[in-house]
């Protein structure tokens, strides 16, 4: 099983195994995996459905995720569309201030992984998507780990790649309302000038 495994892996990555004396962790690291590190029970409550919002089911067992992908030039994504205003789909305030955003303002958040503890907050990444590209600023967290709460809209923790984006960013991606609701993108950070 382990020979025939091998057999189907790339040249460069056997290379790169064949070198290696490390543990699985620095290996999963390396070729840019993340795996669920736990499961949440979910627990259901009032979920406000705007945005096509996915609502926690009572005792489904939810994956958590601790880790996001490597950031590189061009990071794999999904983006899923949330509101920042009050009174929304996005449930408490944002992580980074606080604060709440209108729907027209280029505001994300980011997975966990790449939430980095607030490392990112205020800052500009750049989102590819749809042919078009458009920088919003890192004001929340989209939690991978958590979910399942009142201050989360009764929602399930979020995937490992996941961006949450504002109306406004969709919008500047060019992508139609009625097809607003999960998109594979790129992105990377804005390096300040």
């Amino acid at each position: 099983m382990q020979k025939q495994l091998l057999s189907s892996l790339p040249i460069t990555l056997l290379l790169l195994l064949s070198t290696l004396r490390s543990t699985e962790a620095t290996i999963r690291i390396v070729i840019g995996t993340c795996h669920a590190s736990s499961y949440l029970t979910g627990k259901s409550g009032f979920c406000t459905t705007q945005n096509d919002a996915d609502c926690c089911q009572e005792g489904q067992l939810y994956p958590q995720y601790r880790c996001s992908p490597p950031v590189t030039a061009n990071t794999n994504a999904v983006m899923y569309i949330g509101s920042f205003s009050q009174n929304s789909d996005g449930g408490s305030a944002t992580a980074c201030d606080g604060k709440f955003y209108a729907d027209n303002e280029t505001v994300v958040a980011l997975s966990t992984g790449w939430f980095n503890g607030g490392s990112r907050c205020l800052k500009n990444i750049r989102i590819n998507g749809n042919g078009n590209s458009v920088t919003a600023k890192v004001v929340d967290e989209c939690d991978s780990v958590n979910g399942c709460t009142a201050d989360l809209n009764y929602e399930p923790p979020c995937g490992p790649n996941a961006i949450t984006a504002s109306p406004a960013v969709w919008k500047e991606l060019g992508v139609p309302e009625t097809q607003r609701s999960e998109l594979v993108v790129t992105w990377s950070e804005v390096l300040s000038s």
